[in-house]
Protein backbone atom coordinates (compact mmCIF):
# COMPACT_ATOMS: atom_id res chain seq x y z
CA UNK A 1 0.00 0.00 0.00
CA UNK A 2 1.11 3.29 -0.69
CA UNK A 3 1.10 6.56 1.15
CA UNK A 4 -1.70 7.64 -0.90
CA UNK A 5 -3.28 4.51 -0.57
CA UNK A 6 -2.93 4.32 2.94
CA UNK A 7 -5.09 8.00 3.51
CA UNK A 8 -7.54 7.08 0.91
CA UNK A 9 -8.28 4.11 2.47
CA UNK A 10 -8.42 5.88 6.06
CA UNK A 11 -10.57 8.66 4.28
CA UNK A 12 -7.63 11.20 5.12
CA UNK A 13 -6.20 14.21 3.71
CA UNK A 14 -3.38 13.25 1.88
CA UNK A 15 -3.14 16.67 -0.26
CA UNK A 16 -3.41 18.85 2.89
CA UNK A 17 -0.52 16.96 4.80
CA UNK A 18 1.42 16.73 1.49
CA UNK A 19 1.04 20.57 1.38
CA UNK A 20 2.11 21.06 5.10
CA UNK A 21 4.93 19.04 4.98
CA UNK A 22 5.92 19.35 1.78
CA UNK A 23 7.63 15.54 0.49
CA UNK A 24 6.35 12.56 0.93
CA UNK A 25 9.12 11.18 2.66
CA UNK A 26 8.29 13.68 5.58
CA UNK A 27 4.75 12.10 5.82
CA UNK A 28 6.43 8.87 6.09
CA UNK A 29 8.80 10.01 8.56
CA UNK A 30 5.84 11.31 11.06
CA UNK A 31 3.75 8.68 10.24
CA UNK A 32 6.37 6.25 11.46
CA UNK A 33 6.33 8.25 14.96
CA UNK A 34 2.93 7.71 15.16
CA UNK A 35 3.67 4.01 15.57
CA UNK A 36 6.20 4.55 17.87
CA UNK A 37 3.78 6.79 20.56
CA UNK A 38 1.55 4.38 22.26
CA UNK A 39 -0.98 7.22 22.67
CA UNK A 40 -4.22 5.07 23.07
CA UNK A 41 -3.07 3.44 26.14
CA UNK A 42 -2.23 6.72 28.54
CA UNK A 43 -5.90 7.86 27.92
CA UNK A 44 -7.24 4.55 28.85
CA UNK A 45 -5.51 4.08 32.11
CA UNK A 46 -6.20 7.84 32.78
CA UNK A 47 -9.84 7.10 32.44
CA UNK A 48 -9.70 3.81 34.54
CA UNK A 49 -7.74 6.06 37.06
CA UNK A 50 -10.75 8.51 36.52
CA UNK A 51 -7.86 11.49 35.75
CA UNK A 52 -9.83 13.75 33.60
CA UNK A 53 -7.45 15.96 33.70
CA UNK A 54 -4.93 13.24 32.07
CA UNK A 55 -7.45 12.18 29.60
CA UNK A 56 -8.14 15.62 29.03
CA UNK A 57 -4.36 16.07 27.81
CA UNK A 58 -3.96 12.20 26.04
CA UNK A 59 -7.16 12.83 24.15
CA UNK A 60 -6.36 16.76 22.85
CA UNK A 61 -2.81 14.91 21.79
CA UNK A 62 -4.33 12.56 19.66
CA UNK A 63 -6.70 15.05 18.08
CA UNK A 64 -3.25 17.09 17.48
CA UNK A 65 -1.39 14.56 15.82
CA UNK A 66 -3.74 13.45 13.81
CA UNK A 67 -4.98 17.07 12.77
CA UNK A 68 -0.94 17.65 11.91
CA UNK A 69 -1.19 14.57 9.99
CA UNK A 70 -4.32 14.76 7.76
CA UNK A 71 -5.95 11.78 9.78
CA UNK A 72 -9.29 13.69 9.82
CA UNK A 73 -11.15 10.57 10.94
CA UNK A 74 -9.30 9.79 14.16
CA UNK A 75 -8.69 13.17 14.13
CA UNK A 76 -12.64 14.04 14.40
CA UNK A 77 -13.56 11.18 16.97
CA UNK A 78 -10.98 11.90 18.84
CA UNK A 79 -11.82 16.40 18.93
CA UNK A 80 -15.66 14.87 20.32
CA UNK A 81 -13.83 12.54 23.29
CA UNK A 82 -11.68 16.03 23.89
CA UNK A 83 -14.60 18.32 24.52
CA UNK A 84 -16.69 15.36 26.63
CA UNK A 85 -13.51 15.82 28.85
CA UNK A 86 -12.96 19.42 28.97
CA UNK A 87 -13.59 20.81 32.20
CA UNK A 88 -12.65 17.37 34.39
CA UNK A 89 -15.21 14.80 35.16
CA UNK A 90 -17.92 14.29 32.10
CA UNK A 91 -21.28 14.49 33.06
CA UNK A 92 -22.59 12.21 30.56
CA UNK A 93 -21.39 8.59 29.15
CA UNK A 94 -18.47 8.66 27.12
CA UNK A 95 -18.39 5.12 26.29
CA UNK A 96 -19.56 5.77 22.69
CA UNK A 97 -16.50 8.45 21.68
CA UNK A 98 -14.34 7.00 23.63
CA UNK A 99 -15.22 3.68 21.52
CA UNK A 100 -15.17 5.28 18.47
CA UNK A 101 -11.84 6.36 19.00
CA UNK A 102 -10.59 2.69 20.03
CA UNK A 103 -11.56 2.02 16.59
CA UNK A 104 -10.55 4.34 14.28
CA UNK A 105 -7.29 4.03 16.33
CA UNK A 106 -6.70 0.38 15.31
CA UNK A 107 -7.91 1.26 12.05
CA UNK A 108 -5.07 3.43 11.91
CA UNK A 109 -2.51 1.67 13.21
CA UNK A 110 -3.49 -1.26 11.56
CA UNK A 111 -3.08 0.54 7.96
CA UNK A 112 -0.10 2.46 8.74
CA UNK A 113 1.83 -0.91 9.76
CA UNK A 114 1.18 -2.12 5.77
CA UNK A 115 3.32 0.88 4.84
Amino acid sequence: MTVKECYEFLGADYDGVLGRLMKEERVTKYLGKFLQDPMLEPLEKALEEKDYETAFRCAHNIKGVCQNLGITVLADVSSDLTEKLRGGEPSEDITPELEQVRQEYAKTVEALETL
